[in-house]
């Protein structure tokens, strides 16, 4: 895909020299709202939406796509979604509790976490919510609660790691021996086993391997290994499935020269086996599901932050901003690449490198390295490419500086859907002892 069709598939071109998003100035936005602030185009999250729903539509009749809500859980994103039929994986208390307040019904709600409290078991067991266990201790708390508050115990899954996983970055792979997650092919069956002898009724499976996942060969070993776990439990056990589920891990084109995700090539490797699978008659028809996150919501959104500091050391030179790795960690934390665009495009020809950094006070804060691009200056403004995911819902106050805002942009209008933390937010929950006072 050439640069400029890349720059489109993310609704952004240049405009006499200025950035559009959504065919909305950029640094009209930036002037308005100020900055750092995270700007979201619902379009690209309608239509991601619809490109991934198509596929399963053409695949299989039974299927359910759960956004991964660990994503980006701003209320305003997750309405948008659940307008398009989309369901809901949460991997936390705070998840659900968003997804409720957003409107959304605990039948299209799924929880897939890992270490559960036992508070986290009462609500979800109270809130009707569907539970994918992750280890077999798991499942005797989870009687307990079930009989404790006098619940029917009807459905139940858990979580198979298959021990081939794939990823961007060592901590997103999530599957594998020596990974926290899952329950592996030795204790699988036990697992189903004693779920239904304590009484469920109706069982789910679900597995996943890893995040950010562009080679969509990577599932290919994975899914094999699934398909056959799931055929041996039918069959030993007698067990048909409810629902399959995938999980997600689906990637982006985070670099210009990178293709989107081949949905085709998904299609073949990890459905059509499964279709095959089901028509050998023994483990039912069950509901097929996925879990995208940032395939839906990263291209969505763009960080505009503004260049506050020039700074030529003799041997580098820095183009300081107002984000840092508080805004936005996954430099910092995976060596993640984002592309930064000008907000504004000169017309000089001679390009210049410059390492973009925030004012965060640690060396790792570096947006992006060895950047080309015309000569900067203090008070341009520039554009973080693909923040929609793991962008707002992994900041921070470090620094005890403020957390931005969200703008969302509709049919050429603007919307502020959070607004930016003050410095009183950051002080208001402490409380300090009479006896310091």
């Amino acid at each position: 895909m050439d640069y400029i069709n890349w720059l489109k598939r993310k609704e952004l071109e240049y405009k006499e020299n200025q950035l559009y998003f959504s065919n909305v100035n950029v640094k009209e936005l930036a002037l308005l709202y100020g900055t750092p602030t995270y700007i979201t185009n619902e379009g690209i999250i309608r239509n991601r939406f619809k490109e991934i729903n198509e596929i399963l539509k053409s695949a299989y009749d039974h299927y359910k796509i759960h956004y991964a809500v660990k994503a980006n859980s701003n209320l305003s994103i997750l309405k948008i979604l659940e307008l398009e039929g989309s369901y809901f994986d949460c991997t936390s208390q705070g998840e659900i509790r968003s997804c409720l307040k957003a409107g959304i019904p605990p039948e299209k709600i799924m929880y897939t976490g890992n270490m559960f409290t036992d508070d986290d078991f009462r609500f979800a067991i109270k809130t009707n919510i569907t539970i994918n266990l992750d280890s077999l201790s798991q499942l005797r708390r989870v009687k307990q609660i079930y009989e404790n508050l006098g619940k029917e115990k009807e459905i139940i899954s858990f979580r198979y790691n298959p021990e081939f996983g794939a990823g961007h970055h060592v901590h997103d792979i999530t599957a594998g021996k020596e990974i926290k997650f899952g329950i592996l092919e030795n204790q699988i069956v036990k697992a189903y086993k004693q779920a239904k002898e304590i009484g469920f009724q109706r069982f789910g499976i679900h597995t996943h391997i890893g995040s950010g996942i562009n080679d969509v060969m990577n599932y290919e070993k994975a899914i094999e290994k699934y398909l056959a776990i799931i055929e041996n439990i039918s069959s030993v056990l007698e067990i048909k499935f409810d629902f399959v589920d995938f999980g997600g891990g689906l990637g982006i084109p985070y670099r210009p020269n990178e293709e989107p995700f081949n949905l085709d090539l998904y299609k073949d490797i990890v459905f059509k086996p499964f279709i095959e699978l089901i028509k050998k008659g023994n483990i039912g028809t069950p509901t097929l599901k996925i879990e995208p996150g940032r395939f839906l919501t990263a291209e969505s959104t763009i960080l505009v932050t503004q260049i506050n500091t020039i700074k030529d050391n003799g041997y580098k030179k820095f183009a300081g901003v107002d984000a840092g790795f508080n805004t936005l960690i996954r430099p910092t934390l995976y060596g993640s690449y984002h592309h930064i665009i000008p907000c504004i495009k000169t017309e000089k020809s001679a390009t210049m490198k410059y390492d973009i950094v925030g004012p965060i006070c640690e060396s790792g804060d570096i947006l992006g390295k060895e950047r080309e691009f015309m000569e900067l200056k203090e008070g341009d403004y520039l554009a973080i490419l693909d923040t929609g995911a793991y962008g707002y819902t992994m900041s921070s106050s470090y620094n005890s500086r403020p957390r931005a805002a969200e703008i969302l942009l509709s049919n050429g209008k603007s919307y502020t859907i959070r607004e930016a933390e003050t410095y009183d937010d950051l002080l208001k929950s402490q409380i300090i002892p009479d006896h310091l006072k």
